[in-house]
């Protein structure tokens, strides 16, 4: 049996954004297993819970043994991509391949740390998620995007308006404590795809080419015409990188 891919959202999106992508990979035969994170609908399951993607990528292996799967394929986009580098540093042997889109393996520098815990600390005053709203939306996606595609932010708007603020600041938190993978990455031992959009400036081109590089056996897309959101921008080119991929590992296996 092929394992399944579980693909985890950017934030500050739930599950919501791999819409497009979902059905597309499911067409090639994909199984495709799209979770929101803890928090995501109830904040009530952060109570008490020290902000980590660590608790995060726990939880994507109770997934899988949930699922009676012993290994899958999992990747994510932006912070999903963070979780999937702590799950490859907590529990390798759950990984068949990985998959890293628009994301990075090193840590926040000071001033982006203490940006995200600004945020999170207003995301807690307000009660709502304006502030991602005003400030954190506008820079996701590419300029063609933007020029050719301004409705796509009232879309990303509606998704965001969907999380809890106080779940919205645990996650900001847990990424602002998140340590450095490039290690992990070089000690993976699965075969990763990096996927990066052209005009990405979150998580730059160069950027994911480290990643590529640091993998043993890693290789690097670039989508052009888009930003940090390469599953919502450019949802056909996303996904058949990922179905290349997946169908790869399935064949390698055989």
């Amino acid at each position: 049996m092929s394992p399944p891919l579980v693909l985890l959202p950017a934030f500050p999106f739930t599950a919501r954004m791999w819409d497009r992508v979902r059905p597309l990979l499911a067409a090639t035969g994909v199984d495709v297993v799209t979770p929101d994170y803890r928090g995501a609908h109830d904040p009530a399951q952060l109570d008490g819970v020290e902000p980590s993607l660590d608790v995060l990528a726990d939880d994507v292996v109770t997934l899988l043994d949930d699922r009676g799967v012993g290994q899958a394929i999992v990747g994510g986009v932006s912070m999903g991509g963070y979780v999937t580098m702590a799950l490859a540093r907590r529990h390798p042997e759950r990984l068949a391949g990985v998959i890293l889109a628009d994301t990075r393996a090193t840590a926040d520098d000071e001033t982006t740390r203490a940006n995200r815990l600004a945020i999170a600390a207003q995301l807690e005053a307000d009660g709502r998620v304006d502030v991602l709203v005003e400030k954190t939306l506008p820079g996701l996606p590419g300029a063609t995007t933007k020029a050719e595609r301004p409705e796509l932010l009232a879309e990303l708007q509606a998704i965001t308006a969907s999380v809890p603020a106080v779940t919205a600041a645990w996650w900001q938190r847990a990424m602002a404590v998140r340590p450095d993978s490039t290690e992990t990455l070089r000690r993976l031992r699965v075969p990763a795809l990096v996927i990066v959009g052209a005009e990405d400036v979150v998580s730059p081109p160069d950027a994911a080419a480290a990643m590529a590089m640091a993998v043993p056996d890693g290789r690097l897309v670039t989508i052009p015409a888009a930003g940090h959101l390469t599953p919502i921008e450019a949802p056909e080119l996303f996904a058949g990188a990922v179905a290349g991929f997946v169908t790869e590992l399935v064949s390698a296996a055989r």
